[in-house]
């Protein structure tokens, strides 16, 4: 017979890593069905399931011991779903009236393909600053990774790195001086 969901939790916060593999075997088809009637899409609803488990992991130690968990994951869910809605309602840039877009002949101005520029760096460009980033404090490069390369706002690169706002901002602004300073660039 299964383990109750609420013994469980209990034994997951207290450090039993078989409880979490059982915990999520009970408590993951019911919040993917939530999630998936929210979102109607399967890889969303898989993508936004394990951002949640990923929540609870974090937030472990703030569940009431004997309280009911599954309540308390479905919040989480929730959350999790309002935080990717808005967050892609953030990213949808309209360009124009229409979804098209209006066809650019490739040699206007009398350029040739030749002529035109390459806007990728250079390779060597490109691992030293891979090197650079490297040498970056811990915390430091997880800013820059999670808010430059990644593409998420301060909000959500504090909120996976488990910090507050203005301290992911200043290990940002910091990673981003240092990276300057190591690559050699001026202000």
């Amino acid at each position: 017979m299964p383990a109750d969901v609420k013994e469980l939790m209990q034994r997951y916060c207290a450090g039993d890593a078989n409880a979490f593999r059982e915990l999520y075997s009970q408590a993951a088809p019911p919040l993917r069905g939530y999630l998936l009637r929210l979102c109607g899409q399967a890889a969303t609803a898989d993508d936004l399931l394990q951002m949640t488990f990923l929540k609870v992991h974090r937030a472990r130690g703030a569940f009431v011991a004997g309280a009911d968990p599954m309540p308390w994951m479905f919040s989480i869910a929730h959350r999790t779903f309002l935080d990717e809605a808005r967050r892609r309602k953030r990213a949808k840039v309209q360009v124009a009236a229409t979804d098209e877009l209006p066809e650019i002949p490739v040699h206007q101005g009398g350029q040739t393909d030749a002529q035109l520029p390459d806007l990728a760096p250079p390779p060597e460009q490109t691992a030293a600053a891979m090197a650079a980033l490297q040498q970056l404090p811990a915390a430091q490069r997880e800013a820059v990774v999670l808010t430059k390369l990644s593409g998420k706002s301060v909000a959500e690169a504090a909120e996976i790195a488990g910090t507050t706002v203005g301290a992911m901002k200043v290990r940002a602004h910091r990673g981003y001086e240092l990276l300057r300073k190591l690559l050699g660039a001026t202000k």
